[in-house]
């Protein structure tokens, strides 16, 4: 078997098993590459887009659950994540739903939030798990449509790449042949 044959026989049979797995943890990286990979007729958008919201929702339903039952307990034993954590409760503070809405498309938000939002005592579960499948429904369509939208782009690109194929060969030949001959006088100079 070839590689690229190898690769699609590993993204048809596990493709949507990694995309669940990723989506669960952070995923926006992972999100994006699947629907690339729906552009390209891997997988389905519809079923990356479903999976990745179950992905996302259960994700930050477990974190918040750990933040509820262990949170205190947690914070005690790491303490660099002090630091964060106050930063997101000043957060929350000014920005209460909001943040349960759209926690997840902030990098570097993702898995500390829900675990914050878990140590409040102040917000009721089914709260937080409403507001956080809205805020999965919409991440997860805008964040696999983008991906999907950026294989249309790529597509593109590359049509265009072939092109102009032999003038950007050309470019690049001139471009390195004057940055050779700079060097060479430059070189010249310093002896």
């Amino acid at each position: 078997m070839e590689s690229i044959q190898y690769l699609e026989y590993l993204v048809r049979t596990y493709g949507y098993w990694a995309l669940l797995a990723g989506t669960f943890l952070e995923g926006e990286t992972i999100l994006i590459i699947g629907g690339l990979l729906a552009k390209l007729g891997l997988l389905k958008l519809s079923t990356v887009m479903v999976i990745a919201f179950i992905g996302s929702f259960s994700g930050d339903q477990v974190y918040f659950y750990i933040g509820r039952f262990k949170g205190r307990e947690l914070l005690k034993k790491h303490h660099k994540w002090e630091k964060r954590v106050d930063k997101i409760h000043k957060i929350l503070e000014r920005y209460h739903d909001l943040i349960m809405l759209g926690f997840r498309f902030v990098y570097g938000m993702r898995i500390m939030t829900p675990f914050v939002l878990g140590m409040s005592k102040q917000i009721k579960a089914i709260r937080f798990s409403i507001l956080n499948a809205m805020g999965a429904v919409l991440w997860s369509v805008a964040i696999s449509a983008g991906g999907y939208f950026f294989g249309y782009a790529l597509e593109g690109f590359i049509k265009d790449v072939k092109k102009y194929e032999i003038h950007a060969v050309l470019a690049i030949f001139v471009i390195g042949a004057a940055l050779w001959i700079v060097h060479k006088c430059i070189e010249k100079r310093t002896s």
